[in-house]
């Protein structure tokens, strides 16, 4: 097994959405806030090569939404989905399987684009099996008013219409050292690879812990729909995290795309902040 970070690019989010009901005089020593109080965050994906298994988690948001849509995120930085698989000496007709840890645009939008005269869309990696839970595919295409914004037919859809839509729960035991962990605090069914890679344990934590200043347990975003539940999925996670040494991969820590975590009188803390291919 081989495992590649890529690098989607950035966008900007506000940090008092991304924090809660922390104050940003603790927050902002971690994660500073520009003059409207946006912060920047990565849309970082995993891709991970087994033989001839090439599975990639998570897609970014894409870039089919129009111009305007796209400055309300302030799109920023150098990273590019299928040029940060070609970086690594892979295509996107490689891909044979997309787990998409849930269906927010900014973690399912490259999963879909335009065709090339942009009069229908398409899957982005037509060889590829995509992957969600049942529940929450349906959680998505039906949505409730909180969540309503963040979810888009057309990054949905359009994989289901293809044949390639396939559901963790009814088929997870196709894959070999990847287990999947389930988070509803954040969104109902949120999905957390768990991969065994050269005898330790990396944790693709997704949204319940999006970056290393999310560590502390009562640091949970404002857009999650059950805040106290992903403080106790937190818990959980950093405990075991702690105790096995595990490392948690995040989607949207601006700088670094890994951290182990370490237990004090005082909570949680983390031990190491390190890439990928430092593990």
């Amino acid at each position: 097994m081989k495992l590649y970070s890529i690098d989607t690019g950035n966008f900007k989010l506000d940090g008092g959405a991304m924090f809660g009901v922390v104050p940003k005089s603790f927050w902002q020593k971690w994660m500073p806030a520009d003059e409207n109080n946006l912060c920047s965050w990565k849309m970082r994906c995993l891709l991970i090569e087994q033989g001839k298994r090439l599975t990639l988690v998570d897609t970014g948001m894409g870039n089919k939404q129009d111009p305007k849509w796209q400055s309300y995120y302030y799109r920023h930085g150098s990273g590019d989905l299928i040029q940060g698989i070609r970086n690594v000496g892979f295509s996107e007709d490689d891909i044979t399987d997309v787990i998409l840890s849930h269906l927010h645009f900014d973690h399912c939008g490259g999963a879909v684009e335009w065709n090339n005269t942009k009069t229908y869309y398409k899957t982005t990696f037509k060889n590829a099996r995509y992957w969600t839970h049942s529940t929450h595919f349906d959680w998505a295409i039906q949505p409730n008013l909180r969540e309503k914004a963040t979810f888009f037919k057309e990054n949905i859809l359009p994989i289901q219409e293809a044949g390639q839509l396939y559901f963790i729960d009814k088929d997870a035991h196709q894959f070999e050292d990847i287990d999947f962990l389930l988070a509803d605090g954040h969104t109902e069914k949120m999905i957390m690879p768990k991969i065994t890679y050269q005898e330790k344990t990396l944790l693709f934590v997704a949204d319940t812990i999006p970056s290393h200043a999310h560590i502390p347990v009562p640091y949970v975003m404002g857009y999650d729909i059950r805040p106290l539940q992903t403080m106790e999925e937190k818990q959980s996670i950093l405990q075991k995290a702690a105790a096995q040494e595990w490392s948690l991969f995040f989607d949207h820590d601006p700088l670094y795309d890994c951290a182990t975590v370490i237990e004090t009188e005082k909570g949680f803390k983390v031990q190491n902040l390190h890439q990928l291919y430092e593990i």
